[in-house]
């Protein structure tokens, strides 16, 4: 009596069309992780604006959360393409 795992691999190794290539899932996976950094950053920043009342303060404090923000959109393409070596 074989194991059914051992059927299902059997399986998989004849059928890879059915497999989701393992950049692809990286690709969302970080896609998620970016889009709940974005999230993140947005809610904080209707926070500090919701409750700063100093102008300044809360201007540089927006400006801080906005270069973050920047920051993790830029690296995106850092992280996504990590294993492509320029050298």
């Amino acid at each position: 009596m074989r194991s059914s795992s051992g059927q299902a691999k059997k399986r998989a190794e004849r059928d890879p069309a059915g497999e989701i290539p393992s950049g692809f899932a990286r690709d969302v996976k970080f896609m998620s992780r970016l889009a709940m950094a974005m999230i993140a950053y947005a809610v904080l920043g209707a926070l500090a604006y919701a409750t700063l009342s100093d102008y300044k303060i809360r201007s540089l404090t927006l400006l801080i959360l906005g270069l973050f923000a920047f920051k993790s959109w830029i690296r995106r393409k850092d992280v996504l393409h990590s294993d492509e070596s320029g050298e």
